[in-house]
C-alpha cells in the first residue's frame, strides 16, 4: 500500500515548507502509519520515504548499498532529470559535488579538505571567528531595538566566516550571498534569480544561470591559486589532485560550489531558526544566561530543531531489505532528515525546543561517510555567535510574523522580525 497522494504531495511541496507544521503534520501521520513506504505520483519516479530516525541511519551507514550519483541526490520530477542528462552529458545531477559520488571518487574528494577541518584542525580559527562574531553582534545592536536577524545577521555573519577560511574577498560576499540563494531557494520568488513564480522549465533554466556564473567565477579561482598556492580552502581545492591528475572540471567545479554555498547556507538558516525559537521562549534566554554551559546543548538542539537540509536521495545498488520491506535494485529513496530528527521513539516532545536532553542525536549533518564535512566549523561559529549574544541580550521577542524560504531541499528562516533589549 502505497502513501497517499496528499502526504506525497505535501512532502516534496516547496510551499508546504515554508509553513513547517504542514510538513510536520505529514511527516508524524506517516511514521505513526507507514513510516517506510512507497510513494507513486504520476509526474516523479516511485520512490521510498524513509521516515525514522533508525531507518535513515540504517541506510547511511551502507554506502556502497545505497549511492549518491546513480540517480538525483534530491527531489527531481521525471522531465527535470531528463533535461539535467541532457545537460551533463548523462549525469543525473547538475552539478557534481561531495553529495553525488561515491566510492574511491567521494573518499579522494572528501581527503582534500577534510585534515583541514577537523575539531583540532579548526581550533586556531577561534579567536578570528570571535572577532567577526562581535563586529555581527555590534552591527545588530546597532538597530537600537529591532532589526529582521535572517536577513541581518544570520544571513551575513556565517557567510563572512566560510568566505574567510575560503579564501574569497569581502567585497565578493554579496555576489555569492545573491548566487547562493539562487541556487537553494529557485521555487521562491522573492530569492530565486527571476524574483518571480517559475515553470519546471523556467526553474531548471535558472539553476543552470547560476551555476554557469558560479562556475566563471571559480574558473578565475583556480588560476589564481594555481599561480599562487596559499593555506585556504580555495586553492587547496584549486590545486587538489586525484593521483597524478587535478581534479576534472566537474569534480573542481562542484567541490567549490558546495563549499561556498552549503558551507555558509546552512548555518545561516539554523541560526535564523535559534534565534525564532528563543524570540517565542522568554524563558530559554533566561537558561541560556543562567546557565552558559549549556551553549553546546542549546547550539545542538537548534540544528535538531531547524534541519537545514531537509533531504536527500538514495539510489539502491542491489536487493535489500530495511525495516521488513523489501528494496529492489533501482529503487530511490527519500531520506527525510526533517523526520527523522522529530521522531518520537528517540525524543521526548519533539516538536518543543529544549536545551534540557540527555542525549541529543541529531542527524541533521546526515550519517556515516557522507556525513557533513564542515559540521565542527559550523558548531564553532555557531557557539561562538551565541556566546558573544547572550552577554549582551536582556530580552528578545518576535516583532511581526516570521517567515520561511519556499524550498524542499536546503531552507530555513528569510525573516525573523525581532525586539530586544540589551544589557
Amino acid at each position: 500500500m502505497a502513501i497517499s497522494e496528499q502526504l506525497a504531495r505535501t512532502i516534496i511541496d516547496p510551499k508546504a515548507y515554508s509553513e513547517r507544521e504542514i510538513v510536520d503534520a505529514a511527516f508524524a501521520e506517516i511514521r505513526a502509519s507507514q513510516p517506510l513506504d512507497k510513494a507513486e505520483l504520476d509526474e516523479i519516479e516511485p520512490f521510498w520515504v524513509v521516515s525514522r530516525h533508525a531507518d535513515i541511519k540504517e541506510i547511511e551507514r551502507q554506502p556502497d548499498v545505497f549511492r549518491n550519483g546513480d540517480k538525483s541526490t534530491f527531489m527531481t520530477n521525471r522531465e527535470g532529470n531528463e533535461k539535467v542528462r541532457m545537460l551533463t552529458g548523462g549525469e543525473p545531477n547538475l552539478i557534481r559535488s561531495l553529495v553525488s559520488v561515491d566510492g574511491d571518487e567521494h573518499k579522494a574528494l572528501r581527503g582534500v579538505v577534510f585534515p583541514h577541518v577537523t575539531p583540532r584542525a579548526i581550533r586556531p580559527l577561534e579567536e578570528q571567528i570571535r572577532g567577526i562574531a562581535r563586529e555581527f553582534v555590534d552591527y545588530m545592536l546597532s538597530f537600537e531595538g529591532e532589526c529582521d536577524f535572517a536577513a541581518d545577521v544570520a544571513f551575513l555573519y556565517p557567510l563572512r566566516v566560510i568566505m574567510t577560511v575560503l579564501g574569497v574577498p569581502r567585497e565578493d560576499e554579496a555576489f555569492m550571498l545573491k548566487l547562493t540563494q539562487e541556487l537553494f531557494n529557485n521555487a521562491d520568488p522573492e530569492l530565486n534569480r527571476a524574483r518571480a513564480e517559475l515553470t519546471p522549465e523556467e526553474a531548471l533554466k535558472s539553476l543552470w544561470e547560476t551555476t554557469m556564473e558560479l562556475e566563471a567565477y571559480f574558473k578565475a579561482v583556480t588560476e589564481r591559486y594555481r599561480a599562487n598556492p596559499t593555506t585556504e580552502i580555495n586553492s587547496l581545492i584549486a590545486n587538489a589532485r586525484i593521483g597524478d591528475d587535478y581534479l576534472n572540471h566537474r569534480q573542481l567545479m562542484g567541490y567549490y560550489i558546495i563549499a561556498a554555498t552549503a558551507g555558509h547556507d546552512t548555518t545561516s538558516n539554523t541560526t535564523a531558526g535559534a534565534m525564532w525559537a528563543l524570540a517565542e521562549r522568554p524563558e530559554l534566554l533566561r537558561q541560556m544566561q543562567d546557565s552558559p554551559d549549556r551553549i553546546n546543548a542549546f547550539v545542538e538542539e537548534s540544528i535538531r530543531w531547524e534541519v537545514p537540509v531537509k533531504h536527500f536521495m538514495r539510489s539502491a545498488a542491489s536487493d535489500c531489505e530495511v525495516s521488513g520491506q523489501q528494496i529492489k535494485a533501482g529503487d530511490w529513496l527519500m531520506l527525510s532528515y526533517q523526520s527523522g530528527n522529530r521522531d518520537e521513539s528517540v525524543w521526548t516532545d519533539p516538536f518543543d525546543f529544549r536545551i534540557d536532553r540527555e542525549a541529543n542525536p541529531q542527524i541533521a549533518f546526515g550519517y556515516g561517510v557522507h556525513v557533513c564535512l564542515g559540521q565542527h566549523l559550523a558548531r564553532m561559529e555557531m557557539r561562538i555567535l551565541w556566546e558573544e549574544l547572550f552577554k549582551r541580550l536582556k530580552s528578545v521577542e518576535m516583532n511581526g510574523k516570521g517567515e520561511r524560504t519556499i524550498s524542499n531541499f536546503v531552507c530555513g528562516p528569510k525573516h525573523v522580525p525581532i525586539r530586544f533589549t540589551v544589557n
